[in-house]
C-alpha cells in the first residue's frame, strides 16, 4: 500500500487505482467530517458536505495549510468494506484529532457530535471565494438502502471551483443512536446490518421522499436443492457434447500426426488451441456435476468407471503436446500458451475436484516437466519450473510411495547430480510397483560413464564418477574388466571425499546405501534370490524358494553387487566418531534388519558383512547414551515429545521392498512437513543414533551374528565373526577406546 495525505489524516492508495482512487479507512472517514467542520468555523473554509466517496483530481492533494488557504476540501473517490457498528461507536468515544493550521492547535471535537453538528448548520461561501451550491437532503437513519433515491440526489448536486468540475451530491450520514447514547446494546435486536452494495452494505438511507422503516432481520436466502435426477440429466448432457468434442480432437490429431510435413499457420494453430479449451472445459464440467455433493455415489463413480481423468489427460493434453513437441521450435510460442492454459485448468481441478488429487498433482508435475524441457534461453526460468515440477513429483510420491514411475520423473529433474539419479532410478526398480521403462532411461545416465571415448565433466567428482560407473557395469554387463578399477577408485577417495564434504555427505551417504542395497537386488530383477523373498506374501513360501535357490550359484551379478558393498561398509564405518556417516549406517542397518526375517536370505550376506566393525561401531554410540530401556524395548523408539519428525534418509527410503516392517504405521503422518523433508536439522543426530541402537538391539536379538549384552550394555559378535580390525589412519585415536588392534 502506498500512503499519502489527506488533510490531517492519511488515506490508502491502492497500487491498482486508476483515477487516484484511494481506500480511506473508517478513521480517517469520520475524521474528515470532523475536520471540515472545523475549518468551516474557525478558518472560513467553504464546508462541502459529502457522502462516503468524493471525486476529485490528483492535483487536489494539498497538505492542510494550503488547503485552508483554498478554503475548499477535495478528496479521492472512496470504496469501503462494511464497517461493524461496534467500531464506529469505539471510534466516536475516542477520537480526537488536532488541527495542523499552523498557530491554531485545537482538538477538533468528538467526531459523533462534529457530524451531527455539521448536518444542522448552514454554510455560506463568502465573497470573493468559491462558491457551493447543494440541494437540502434529510439527515440520514438506518433503515434499508434506497439507491434510487442516492442516485436522484447524487444527479442534483452540483459543485463550482474555478474550473469546471463533474456534479455530485451526497447526502450527510448520521449514525443512529439508541435511547442511551449507545450505537448498539446486547439486547437491543432492531439495529442489524442487511445486505447491501459496496460502501452502503449494511446501512440504510433516506431522502426526501423516503419514510423511515424499522429494520427486520433478514434470514438467510433459501437454497434451492439440486435432485440427484437434476444431476443425471446434466451429466448426460455435458458428456453427451463431451464426446462429440473429444471425437473432433482425436480426428485432428491423428490427421496432423500423419503429415509430418505440414506446416500450420498461426491461426490453424489457435484453432487447435481452442479446440483443446472447450474440450478441457467439457471435462472440469463433467467432474463438476458427477462429483457434486447432492449427487449419488453411482454417479460419482462414473468418473471412475469410464477412467475420465485418464482421458482428459491423454486426449485433452497429452496428444497435443506431442504434436506441438514434434513440431519445434515453429510451434514455441503456442506450446508455451497451451502449456499455460492446461496448467491452470489442472490447479483448478486440483482445488475443486478432490477425489482424483493424486491424478491432479502427477499432471501438474508432467506439466511442469514439459515446461521445463522446452526452455533453452532462460536458464533462471528452467530452474524455475524443475523445482515447480520437482514439488509436484514429491508430493505425489508421499501421497503413493510404493509407485516407481514417479521415482523415475524425479531422476529425470535431478540432472546434473548423477548420484542422485542413480539413487532414484534404482529406486523405481525396486518398489512394489515397479517402473520397467526405467531400464531403458538409465542407460542414459549410465551410458557416458561406461563409454571410455566419452568425456565427463569436470563438475563431477572423481568419487562419484566411479562409484556410477561401478553400478553402470553391474546393470548393464558390459566392461565387466572394469569393475574392480572402479571399485578401487571409489574407495580409495571415499574416506577423503568424506572429510572434505562433512555434512553434505549425510545426503550422498543414504543414496550410496540405498544403491547398493538395489544392487543386491539385481535392480529388481525377478530371479534374484534377496528380491524373490522380500516380494514373497509369507516367510514360508520365502523359506521354500531359499531351498531350492541356495543350491544354485548366486551369479556373477550378485557377488559384484556384494563385493561393491562389503568394501564401502568397511571405509564408511570405520569413522567411529564422525556424525555424517550415520545416515549411512542407519539406511544399511534396516536393509539388515528386515533380511533377519528371512534367514535364507540372510545367508547370502552374513559370510561377508563386517560384523565386528558394526559393533564396534554400535558400541561407540552407546558410550554417552543412558535410557537402555528404550533401545532395548520392541516398540519403534517414538521421539520423546510425541511428534513424529521422521529423518531425511526416511523419506528416502519410503516405498521401498524391505521398509514395511520398520516404520510404523501412521509415521509419515504428519503433513506439515512437505518441502522441507530433506531438510537436516539438529536435533535429529541424537534421534539416529538411538534409532540405530533399537536396530542393533533388534539384529542381535536374532542372534545369528551380531550380540547384545544387557548386563554391560555392549554389543559383541558371535565367535564365528571375530576378527581383527585393520584401522585407517585417521581413525587410529578412535579405536584406542575399543582395545582393537591393527593389523
Amino acid at each position: 500500500m502506498v500512503y499519502e495525505p489527506v488533510g490531517c489524516i492519511w488515506a490508502g492508495l491502492s497500487p491498482g487505482c486508476s483515477d487516484s482512487t484511494a481506500v480511506i479507512s473508517t478513521f480517517a472517514l469520520f475524521a474528515v467530517e470532523g475536520l471540515a467542520n472545523h475549518f468551516a468555523t474557525k478558518h472560513g473554509s467553504t464546508y462541502i458536505p459529502r457522502h462516503w466517496a468524493f471525486k476529485v483530481s490528483p492535483a487536489s492533494m494539498l497538505p492542510p495549510h494550503r488547503l485552508a488557504a483554498r478554503r475548499s476540501f477535495q478528496f479521492f473517490a472512496c470504496t469501503l468494506e462494511d464497517i461493524p457498528l461496534s467500531a464506529i461507536e469505539s471510534f466516536s468515544r475516542t477520537s480526537k484529532i488536532s488541527c495542523s493550521i499552523e498557530g491554531c492547535g485545537d482538538l477538533v471535537p468528538n467526531t459523533s457530535d462534529s457530524i451531527e453538528a455539521c448536518t444542522r448548520r448552514t454554510f455560506t461561501p463568502r465573497e470573493n471565494q468559491r462558491t457551493t451550491r447543494m440541494t437540502q437532503s434529510q439527515p440520514l437513519r438506518f433503515p434499508s438502502p434506497n439507491r434510487e433515491a442516492l442516485d436522484r440526489n447524487a444527479s442534483t448536486a452540483t459543485i463550482e471551483a474555478e474550473k469546471p468540475q463533474s456534479t455530485l451530491l451526497l447526502p450527510r450520514l448520521l449514525r443512529p443512536k439508541t435511547p442511551d447514547e449507545k450505537l448498539w446494546t446486547p439486547g437491543d435486536g432492531s439495529l442489524h446490518r442487511v445486505p447491501g452494495h459496496g460502501c452502503f452494505a449494511g446501512y440504510g438511507y433516506l431522502d426526501g421522499s423516503q419514510e423511515e422503516t424499522d429494520i427486520a432481520l433478514i434470514k438467510q436466502p433459501k437454497t434451492r436443492l439440486v435432485t440427484n435426477e437434476q444431476l443425471v440429466a446434466e451429466v448426460k448432457g455435458i458428456y453427451a457434447g463431451l464426446v462429440m468434442v473429444e471425437s473432433k480432437c482425436i480426428e485432428v490429431i491423428n490427421a496432423q500426426s500423419s503429415q509430418i510435413d505440414a506446416k500450420l499457420n498461426d491461426e490453424q494453430w489457435q484453432a487447435l488451441i481452442a479446440l483443446h479449451r472447450t474440450l478441457l472445459h467439457e471435462y472440469h464440467d463433467f467432474f463438476l456435476a458427477s462429483q457434486h455433493p447432492s449427487a449419488s455415489p453411482v454417479l460419482r463413480r462414473l468418473a471412475s468407471k469410464y477412467a475420465m481423468p485418464a482421458r482428459m489427460w491423454r486426449h485433452g493434453i497429452y496428444s497435443f503436446l506431442e504434436l506441438l513437441r514434434n513440431r519445434l521450435p515453429m510451434s514455441l510460442e503456442h506450446m508455451l500458451t497451451f502449456i499455460y492454459l492446461a496448467y491452470s485448468m489442472m490447479t483448478l481441478l486440483y482445488e475443486t475436484v478432490p477425489a482424483f488429487e493424486d491424478i491432479w498433482i502427477e499432471c501438474l508435475g508432467d506439466l511442469g516437466r514439459y515446461r521445463m524441457a522446452i526452455e533453452d534461453c532462460d536458464i533462471w526460468d528452467r530452474e524455475v519450473w524443475t523445482s515447480i515440477s520437482r514439488h509436484w513429483y514429491s508430493k505425489a510420491s508421499d501421497r503413493a510411495p510404493t509407485t516407481g514411475r514417479l521415482y523415475h520423473h524425479l531422476a529425470i529433474l535431478a540432472r546434473p547430480n548423477p548420484l542422485q539419479q542413480l539413487f532414484y532410478y534404482t529406486k523405481s526398480l525396486c518398489v512394489p510397483i515397479p517402473f520397467t521403462s526405467a531400464r531403458e532411461s538409465i542407460m542414459t545416465l549410465l551410458e557416458p560413464f561406461l563409454d571410455s571415448s566419452h568425456t565427463q565433466p569436470m563438475r563431477q567428482m572423481p568419487v562419484d564418477r566411479s562409484f556410477v560407473k561401478a553400478h553402470g557395469i553391474l546393470f548393464s554387463g558390459r566392461c565387466k574388466d572394469d569393475f574392480q578399477l572402479a571399485v578401487e577408485e571409489f574407495v580409495g577417495d571415499l574416506d577423503k571425499h568424506i572429510g572434505r564434504t562433512t555434512r553434505r555427505w549425510m545426503e550422498s551417504g543414504y543414496y550410496i546405501a540405498i544403491s547398493n542395497c538395489c544392487a543386491l537386488l539385481n535392480y529388481g530383477k525377478e530371479h534374484n534370490i534377496i528380491y524373490q523373498n522380500i516380494c514373497s506374501q509369507r516367510v514360508e513360501e520365502a523359506t521354500d524358494i531359499d531351498v531350492v535357490e541356495s543350491n544354485q550359484s548366486l551369479g556373477e551379478t550378485f557377488e559384484r553387487a556384494l563385493h561393491l558393498s562389503q568394501e564401502t561398509y568397511k571405509i564408511v564405518l570405520r569413522r567411529f566418531a564422525d556424525p555424517n556417516v550415520l545416515p549411512f549406517f542407519h539406511t544399511v542397518l534396516v536393509f539388515t534388519y528386515h533380511l533377519t526375517f528371512f534367514p535364507n536370505a540372510m545367508a547370502t550376506i552374513d559370510k561377508t558383512f563386517p560384523w565386528k566393525l558394526v559393533s564396534l561401531s554400535l558400541n561407540s554410540l552407546l558410550l554417552p547414551y543412558l535410557h537402555y530401556e528404550r533401545i532395548q524395548s520392541e516398540r519403534f523408539p517414538w521421539p520423546e515429545m510425541d511428534v513424529q519428525r521422521p529423518l531425511p534418509e526416511d523419506f528416502a527410503m519410503k516405498g521401498l521392498l524391505w521398509v514395511d516392517k520398520y516404520f510404523p504405521i501412521d509415521w509419515f503422518s504428519n503433513e506439515r512437513i512437505d518441502d522441507e523433508k530433506y531438510f537436516e536439522v539438529a536435533s535429529m543426530t541424537e534421534e539416529r543414533k538411538e534409532r540405530i541402537l533399537w536396530l542393533g538391539c533388534r539384529i542381535a536379538g536374532v542372534g545369528r551374528c551380531l550380540t547384545y549384552d544387557e548386563s554391560i550394555h555392549q554389543f559383541g559378535v558371535v565367535p564365528e565373526f571375530e576378527t581383527e580390525i585393520e584401522v585407517l589412519e585417521n581413525n587410529a585415536t578412535d579405536m584406542d577406546m575399543f582395545g582393537v588392534s591393527e593389523v
